[in-house]
């Protein structure tokens, strides 16, 4: 006789984000961090090219027609009650919402569904804390106005990648258990280990980011223009392809044109990033703001020092002269003095590289930001259960 299997199913945990290739780019980690929790991961996202990816990785993929750009009444109704029709049938024990969209909405259909526990990850403020305007202005207050009704309710914990944001949002970044801090989402130390110096002849600055104006890609460019006419050989590689669904992108026109600018070039997508800082002795990226910018923990992880500003995100991976060099945004002029030092001085880069891969091995592997999370996971069910 065969036995029969009677024990109860785990209990789900559902992630509700925009795009299928931004978890499986950044969160899959969760998602493991989830199942040694004893969770079943749901992912509730758009679409595109990577649900085999999610499935590989432990995730049952529901899809949902919800696009980032949508953002009139009748389409952010539409998301909302599409939402809590599937938190609904799944009936989760946690909904983890991740990017201020996903939170506004998923979590307000996950209050709507009954969820017992909720997780709302700002992977950082994005758009609305970047742009001006009173799109941007109304964007704020909304999230802010939907973020207190949140946490008013029970069960309710934030998941943040800085301690800039949340007073951002009205939090205390010391509020445990409430607020919890993590390094990002976690990088392979395996497959992004320390490099060796790179040829230097020309010294091959890397960006590697989507081509938003927000990343500080055009000044990028100045930078490095005004420190090769103090005559250091630098050249400029730009990783990364243009967001069309964000409203800060450039444009593969205007990226074009940008890269006619001497020394610099724009390769597109990138497949092999360790492969691109092994071949670069310097990472830069001159970010307006940031949540924790996964390329400059696998730039840390690789031992290469860093050029980049100093705001909320950036100088959570970066202190000033001791992983690399901060820079205030928006002034191409300082980025120029800061390439300038480096290409100057091997063995500050040196000292910069190795100190950047200490902290990262301390903060931002996988497995100290996959402990963390799973023991948040194990919080939220305690919770349910009480």
């Amino acid at each position: 006789m065969i036995p029969v299997n009677t024990s109860p199913p785990p209990p789900k945990i559902v992630f509700i984000i925009s795009e299928d290739w931004f978890f499986a780019s950044h969160f899959l980690g969760f998602a493991k961090a989830a199942i040694a929790a004893g969770l079943e991961p749901v992912v509730v996202t758009r679409v595109s090219a990577h649900r085999q990816a999610l499935e590989d990785g432990g995730c049952r993929v529901v899809a949902v027609p919800v696009a980032r750009r949508a953002f009139g009444p009748l389409a952010t109704l539409r998301a909302l009650l599409h939402y809590r029709a599937i938190l609904r049938a799944e009936a989760p024990a946690v909904a983890h919402c991740i990017a201020i969209k996903s939170i506004v909405l998923g979590g307000l259909a996950a209050r709507l569904a009954g969820v017992p526990a909720l997780v709302l990850a700002p992977t950082g403020l994005g758009y609305f804390w970047t742009a001006g305007g009173a799109k941007a202005w109304a964007g704020r207050a909304l999230t802010r106005l939907a973020v207190a009704l949140l946490s008013r309710g029970a069960g309710a914990r934030f998941l943040f990648e800085n301690r800039d944001d949340p007073a951002e949002l009205g939090l205390d970044p010391d509020d445990a258990p409430r607020v919890v801090l993590v390094g990002g989402a976690g990088v392979s130390p395996q497959n992004f280990p320390a490099q060796p110096n790179a040829p230097e002849s020309p010294l091959r600055v890397a960006i590697v980011a989507r081509m938003l104006r927000s990343k500080g890609i055009p000044e990028s460019i100045e930078a490095v223009r005004l420190a090769r006419a103090r005559g250091v050989d630098l050249a400029l590689d730009l990783w990364g392809e243009p967001d069309p669904a964000n409203l800060d992108s450039l444009s593969a026109e205007e990226l074009g044109a940008l890269a006619r600018t001497p020394g610099v070039v724009w390769h597109g997508r990138g497949d092999d990033i360790a492969g691109v800082w092994r071949g670069s002795p310097i990472a830069m990226l001159l970010s307006h703001r940031e949540g924790l910018p996964r390329s400059l923990v696998e730039a840390a992880a690789s031992a290469r020092p860093i050029v980049t500003c100093d705001v909320a995100g950036c100088r959570a991976v970066v202190t000033d002269g001791v992983e690399g060099l901060l820079v205030p945004p928006r002034d191409a002029p300082a980025a120029a003095a800061a390439l300038v030092k480096l290409a100057r001085d091997p063995a500050l880069r040196q000292m910069l590289g190795h100190n950047a891969r200490r902290r990262f091995e301390a903060e931002f592997s996988d497995e100290v930001v996959n402990a963390k999370v799973e023991a948040l996971y194990r919080a939220c069910l305690a919770h349910r259960v009480r």
